[in-house]
């Protein structure tokens, strides 16, 4: 089929629309692919569904070819499975909650691990009947609190999901084997640069899990990746390498100092260089430990305080918290809430009032570098007043660790001896997890084994934002004139521009779109006569971006068209003769 613009559903802009950040939002909605509804919820025109097929198709057929059969859930879905796994209350805010006539509850589709583990239990009862691999593409609800981004991050969003189903941990280690295997070729063909790193499972649950980042300066995920080994994980899943433990034997006692207006580290550091001087070297942010207060919200409303003790040089990294304790929600302790708890002093809060068995009761985690014999300026729990000297494990003891301090450049790699961390960003497109047993337990979801013995069968994840995926492709495909896609995702493979108010011009290039079309080369053919100017008809080309463009215009009274490469902007004279045969070559190559 010929997509002709003069009468295809479009209409390109040549300004940014005013709620567009980052550059694949600017360029999908002035170039026509997509349109927006509402916050996070986005309508795709008929350029923007050609290239999202195109990306399904991608990855259906690695789907496939790795031996997996796709099948199709409801978006609307009860209740009652998701509150068997706990997550019908565990997802709080984030879902789309409704009832029905009959007042039955119900919700919009974020995920279906429940479905398809519901759907297996239905039909298979044997081991005979597993490995098996299932999946399905399609649309998800997630209510968002600050979509952005486009079709980045959205409230409505495609998505791949599949899932495997073995009766072993070594069966589902060959599962996750084989996803990822058929991971690595679909993201090969998609066409952006991409770098899988180790990740944590989140609310999902589980145990090994990996995403696939593509790599983009807009992303919102930070990953590191180490100078010297092949380790690489998102900031997140980073897990600090604790130091050895210290011998404190000869260590003076704990002894509390006037620190009057040291408000922040800084002016403690300050203050301790200028009144308690040491002989080896000066103060350090890093030898205080910063006690941090927050707030968790638990996804059945109810609120807990904890506190995070961290090298005074170091911030909590709200994302990596977030991370670790998901899904419950962190919020900043406020004045309010602080006065609540008698015993802390603010801006003096050290660790002999915190904890679990302490006067106030609260939760205490410290980073994994608070280890046993380190030494720590911190807080006396007194106006004006610091503690020095303080060791851990002789002066006091956390409830536990949790990695929670930002990850920075330059820090030590967790995996070897000699490599430091290095930053960048990312989209994450893709996420791998082996789920074990939690949703097959929670939905008694067992088989018979060779022994006649009911076990519990073991669940792997693997998720593939599709809709996303245009969007982190148009990232990492772009110019200042436009998008420029790879063949394989582009809207069509040739666009053929008549250029010139002749009727020879429109005839030849006529004649040259039917020779493209009957070999099966996908064309846009702007045929727009009129007012419709050569310039605007190139613009327009450019911004679409599809990977060739042919002009049909002056050349031709040499017997000649333009054919140019949308990447590298390469332009050729071919004769009109030869233009149909050469251009199905290019395509086909």
């Amino acid at each position: 089929m010929i997509l002709r613009m003069s009468s295809l559903f479009v209409r390109t802009l040549r300004e940014d629309p005013a709620d567009a950040e980052v550059p694949s939002h600017k360029l999908l909605v002035r170039a026509g692919y997509i349109r927006r509804a509402a916050p996070g919820i986005y309508t795709w025109l008929p350029l923007g569904l050609r290239v999202l097929r195109n990306v399904e198709n991608i990855i259906r057929e690695e789907m496939d070819a790795m031996g997996a059969q796709e099948l199709q859930f409801p978006a609307l879905l009860p209740r009652e499975p998701y509150e068997a796994t706990g997550r019908w209350t565990d997802y709080g805010d984030g879902i789309f909650r409704l009832k029905d006539r009959k007042d039955g509850d119900y919700l919009l589709g974020p995920t279906h691990e429940e479905m398809f583990t519901l759907v297996v239990k239905d039909l298979y009862s044997s081991y005979k009947d597993l490995p098996v691999w299932l999946y399905q593409i399609q649309t998800k609800y997630r209510d968002e609190a600050r979509p952005r981004a486009g079709i980045l991050r959205g409230r409505e969003f495609i998505m791949k999901d599949s899932y495997s189903f073995d009766t072993s941990d070594e069966g589902l280690d060959r599962s996750y084997a084989a996803h990822r295997d058929a991971y690595i070729k679909t993201f090969d063909r998609l066409g952006f640069d991409y770098v899988i790193v180790k990740a944590t499972a989140g609310a999902m649950g589980g145990s090994k899990s990996e995403e696939f980042l593509a790599k983009a300066a807009v992303g919102e995920d930070t990953y590191v990746r180490c100078t010297n080994c092949d380790y690489a994980a998102n900031v997140e899943a980073v897990e600090v390498r604790a130091p050895a433990a210290v011998a404190y034997d000869d260590a003076p006692a704990a002894h509390a100092e006037d620190t009057p207006d040291t408000p922040t580290i800084d002016t403690l550091v300050t203050h301790l260089n200028a009144a308690h001087p040491r002989a080896d070297r000066p103060w350090h942010a890093g030898d205080t430990l910063k006690n941090v207060l927050v707030l968790l919200k638990h996804p059945d409303g109810t609120k807990e305080p904890l506190a995070i003790g961290i090298p005074g040089d170091r911030e909590v990294d709200q994302k990596r918290l977030e991370g670790q304790l998901e899904p419950i929600e962190v919020e900043p302790m406020d004045d309010a809430e602080i006065r609540k708890h008698p015993a802390l002093v603010k801006g003096y809060i050290g660790p002999a009032v915190l904890g679990e068995k302490s006067e106030s009761g609260i939760r205490y985690l410290v980073d994994p570098r608070v280890v046993e014999g380190t030494r720590w300026v911190t807080g006396a729990n007194v106006a004006g007043s610091h503690v020095l000297d303080l060791v851990a494990g002789r002066d006091f003891n956390a409830d536990g660790t949790i990695e929670a301090a930002e990850v920075r450049d330059g820090d030590a790699c967790p995996n070897c001896a000699d490599g430091t961390l290095e930053s960048a960003r990312g989209i994450e497109m893709g996420h791998i997890f082996q789920l074990g047993r939690k949703y097959a337990e929670a939905l008694d979801l067992q088989v018979l084994d060779e022994n006649g013995k009911l076990v519990t069968v073991t669940m792997g994840s693997y998720g593939i934002g599709v809709s996303r995926a245009v969007a982190a492709i148009a990232e990492g495909n772009n110019d200042e004139l436009g998008l420029v896609w790879p063949r394989e995702i582009a809207p069509a493979d040739v666009h053929v521009v008549a250029a010139g108010k002749e009727e020879a011009v429109f005839a030849a290039a006529e004649a040259l779109v039917a020779e493209l079309d009957a070999a099966g080369v996908r064309v846009i053919y702007d045929d727009r006569a009129g007012k419709v100017s050569p310039g605007v008809k190139f613009k327009d080309a450019e911004l679409i971006g599809v990977p060739t463009i042919v002009t049909v215009g002056r050349g031709l009274a040499d017997g000649t068209i333009e054919v140019k490469d949308r990447r590298s902007g390469d332009r050729t004279e071919v004769p009109v003769a030869e233009a149909a045969g050469q251009l199905v070559a290019l395509v086909h190559a």
